[in-house]
């Protein structure tokens, strides 16, 4: 079963403190009878189950249960209302960091002094002679002892969740950690009860090791808490895309537009409320403007410089910023309706999505634990056995090796970047739907482009109406049957047909048996005059496949080489279809969009083949490609030849990408690599593609591939330090360096090693909040 053709469970998941966690929690979850795919991020401490249809109620029960039998939370995440449930998760993430800064606080008011009293000695700072290690060596154990049992019970959960995870087989950072620091705390405690006891308690006392446990332990609950500060940056873009709802809105009473608005919480909008929007301030939901003229400014929300002038009739967006003028609109979409709402469930969606490169980490982290406990092992009985250095020596290596490891790293390493890259996209107007358009985006070597809205400006103009000859339907009649039936469709050039009859104030019809043939054209029964009108509109071949003898062939060529499009209309009264005949044809023209030659030009330097993909006629095509700078050409495609065209390409090993914005490119943008949406399209190819281009314009284009290759960078520099820096120090952490005479590395510094190398791979990721695109992208 495609797992993307059925909605996943999502769960919160909670206690996953590195990749081995989260690799544990898929893999059992993945082997439950019912579960078809899953995919848990440790990063956003989330997991999407994909399971079998009609079973979602019982599993997920089934799946809280197993997770928590794992010693991780799980629960069912909110989705009704986006906005609530990402609130409720920033409360619990910064009450955890309260709770997390005063655990740390007190760790480290009892570290200090131990870290001072056991190793100030060697700095050559003066120790009172009731706590000196020569003068009073019982008392100097004593006090350490006391000074660690603070840290070890405020650091209690490392063993909790440590030694829980090994009676389940199934070791984690934690159990790293508690494994190593309990046997040095142990060690040291045995060696301080025999010399409380009288056996050489000097030599007793220069032989502990309770700073390695509880200054590593402060060392690591550090360096987790400027991790977790670091990944709430990191989740920040979809923070601020929340920020651009108003938490309040002013509605007025229905019918009394005299009467003074009333402010009330943005949640208790309903859809139908009036509401008012004054000059600078934001609107509060998806809606239509009633009065007022103003300039709305949506660059937070898509990433568009320009204010877009709006009228009566006009729909605006929440979250954009109002101009000068106010406005009175009515509420349409509410809450996690909003297009607001929308982009923010595709930034988490995309946020807790895996790219493919993170199935490498993903899967050395899973055996990575207990290969390092074994390697421990090994290390400290080699030096036991095979060395004169003493027992000490041999524990140290034992708790370095243990805490040295990180594979916290190695599995933040790729998410981290998805994450900041996906959330830096949305600002950039480039919504990002899953890490694996991201991961491929920057590997494109064919770019497949429609005309219509995507390489045009979509938004065609009527130039032009054409009568056959001897023709008996005048271009008011041919114009006002032609619009009723085209109102029903999204495509540009129905759009066109539509305006030109408002603006000529035509009158509406009635429409009846619609159907619509995407890429082609429509047919319907329209009621005008009293009579009953069978209307069909497209292109030549769909008029020819309905038996319309098409003798005009010379106007079609002369409009198509002039770059415009001729749309055909014929009609047959009383709905006769024996009887259509061809009743004019209206030549439609769409300008290009003026960034596009330059956005074709840029792509073909970059090394990537582009063509056009259109269901319109070869003659239009090749005008318009023309303009772009484009030659490969493939036109009069139906929606699934686009598609066939693209699974072509893909067969011959090209990495393919579609551009396209409706309802006949939706195929072709699910079949390619990488689908991007134009969003001003429809609503179809938005969902069909991966990635939603919100600026107006191609530029976008270019945007998801640099942003794409920034974020494959950053990931390779991510996974580059994590296993770098395992591979090099696992060895130094043994005493690799103490065999050819060099120091030995001190557990202390191998914790903080560790703790420093998950937290620099989030610095690094953050590095993607500031992207920016190149100057000639803008």
């Amino acid at each position: 079963m495609n797992t993307e053709e059925t909605a996943p469970l999502r769960f919160d998941i909670g206690g996953m403190r590195c990749a081995a966690c989260s690799a544990r929690v898929e893999r059992v979850v993945g082997r439950m009878e019912g579960v078809v795919g899953v995919s848990v991020n440790l990063v956003s401490a989330g997991a999407r189950v994909w399971v079998t249809p009609g079973r979602e109620e019982s599993l997920t029960a089934a799946i809280v249960e197993r997770v928590a039998a794992l010693g991780f939370s799980a629960s069912p995440a909110e989705e009704d209302d986006i906005t609530k449930a990402l609130e409720d998760a920033a409360a619990r993430e910064q009450a955890q960091s309260i709770r997390q800064a005063r655990r740390l606080l007190g760790m480290a008011a009892f570290s200090l002094p131990l870290l001072v009293l056991s190793m100030g000695h060697m700095l050559g700072l003066p120790l009172p002679h009731a706590l000196a290690p020569h003068g009073a060596p019982r008392s100097f154990m004593l006090a350490q002892l006391l000074l660690t049992l603070p840290v070890l019970w405020l650091g209690r959960h490392f063993y909790s969740a440590g030694f829980f995870a090994l009676r389940r087989k199934s070791p984690t950072m934690d159990s790293l950690v508690a494994v190593g620091t309990g046997a040095a705390f142990f060690s040291s405690l045995i060696t301080t009860l025999a010399g409380l006891l009288g056996n050489d308690p000097v030599r007793r006392a220069m032989e502990l090791y309770y700073e390695s446990s509880a200054v590593l332990l402060t060392m690591i609950e550090l360096g987790r808490f400027l991790e977790a500060r670091a990944r709430r940056k990191a989740a920040d873009a979809m923070g601020a895309l929340l920020r651009l709802a108003p938490e309040t809105a002013l509605r007025l009473a229905p019918g009394a537009a005299s009467a003074a608005p009333v402010e009330i919480p943005s949640r208790e909008i309903k859809k139908g409320d009036t509401l008012l929007v004054r000059p600078g301030s934001r609107i509060p939901a998806d809606g239509v403007v009633l009065d007022g003229k103003s300039a709305v400014d949506v660059s937070l929300l898509t990433g568009e410089s320009l204010p877009l002038a709006v009228v009566p009739g006009d729909k605006v967006v929440a979250g954009s910023v109002n101009g000068e003028g106010a406005l009175t609109m009515r509420a349409e979409n509410v809450g996690g309706q909003t297009r607001l709402a929308h982009i923010v469930r595709l930034v988490r969606q995309a946020q807790e999505s895996k790219a493919p490169i993170a199935r490498l980490a993903d899967r050395a982290s899973y055996y990575f634990v207990p290969c390092v406990m074994l390697l421990a092992v090994l290390s400290g009985l080699a030096w036991l056995v095979f060395s004169q250095e003493p027992y000490t020596t041999a524990l140290a290596v034992f708790v370095a090796v243990l805490v040295m490891a990180c594979p916290c790293a190695m599995g933040l390493a790729t998410p981290m970047s998805v994450m900041v890259g996906s959330g830096r996209g949305a600002q950039l107007g480039v919504l990002v739907k899953n890490g694996a358009a991201l991961e491929t985006a920057c590997r494109l070597t064919v770019l497949a482009l429609d005309k219509t809205g995507t390489l045009t400006v979509g938004r065609p103009v009527l130039e032009a109406f054409y009568g056959p000859e001897g023709a008996i339907f005048d271009e008011s009649f041919c114009l006002t049957l032609a619009a009723a039936l085209e109102a029903r469709s999204e495509h540009p050039l129905a759009r066109a047909l539509v305006a030109a009859a408002r603006e000529r104030a035509l009158p509406s019809c009635q429409v009846d048996e619609v159907e619509i043939s995407p890429g082609l054209g429509i047919r319907g029964r329209v009621s005008f005059n009293g009579g009953v009108w069978l209307t069909v509109i497209g292109s030549a071949a769909f008029l020819r496949e309905r038996g319309v003898p098409l003798p005009d062939a010379p106007v079609l060529a002369r409009v198509a080489e002039t770059g415009r499009t001729p749309l055909l209309l014929a009609l047959a009264p009383d709905g006769d279809a024996s009887a259509l005949v061809l009743a004019g044809i209206f030549a439609l023209a769409d300008a290009l969009r003026p960034e596009s030659a330059a956005v074709v030009a840029r792509l073909q330097a970059q090394g990537v083949r582009t063509v056009v993909l259109t269901g319109d006629n070869e003659s239009t095509a090749r005008v318009v490609a023309a303009q772009a700078g484009l030659e490969e050409v493939h036109a009069g495609l139906l929606p699934g030849e686009k598609a066939d065209f693209v699974r072509r390409l893909q067969e011959s090993g090209a990495v393919v990408g579609m551009v396209g914005d409706g309802v006949n490119d939706a195929p072709a943008l699910a079949t390619a690599h990488v689908g991007m949406a134009v969003g001003s399209g429809t609503d179809v190819s938005a969902e069909a593609g991966d990635m939603i281009l919100m600026r107006e314009g191609l530029g976008g284009v270019l945007t998801a591939v640099a942003l794409s290759r920034a974020v494959m960078r950053n990931i390779r520099e991510n996974l580059i330090w994590a296993f770098g820096y395992n591979i090099l120090g696992l060895p130094v952490a043994a005493g690799l360096l103490h065999v050819f005479g060099g120091p030995m590395l001190s557990p202390v510094l191998a914790g903080g090693a560790m703790a420093f190398s998950s937290f620099s791979v989030v610095m690094n990721a953050l590095r993607l909040r500031f992207f920016t695109p190149a100057p000639w992208l803008k």
